[in-house]
């Protein structure tokens, strides 16, 4: 899985204290989404962030399944 939150952040020039500010979302929680270090996120949080940049959740999230070894 790989989210595209610095990308789409470096497009729209945001930093991260400013969606911080405009969200509510812990600095750390949006930190370890741009750096890409986050393990786990609350659906919540995808909501909140998705709602904030005018995106769906496909921009923001990618998965591609592993291919199967059969």
């Amino acid at each position: 899985m790989k989210n595209n939150l610095s990308m789409i952040m470096g497009a729209k020039l945001l930093s991260v204290s400013k969606v911080h500010e405009d969200t509510g979302i812990a600095r750390s929680t949006i930190i370890s989404l741009y750096y890409r270090r986050a393990k786990n996120v609350k659906l919540d949080t995808l909501r909140k962030l998705c709602d904030y940049l005018q995106i769906p959740l496909s921009e923001l999230i990618e998965y591609k399944p592993k291919q199967s070894t059969k």
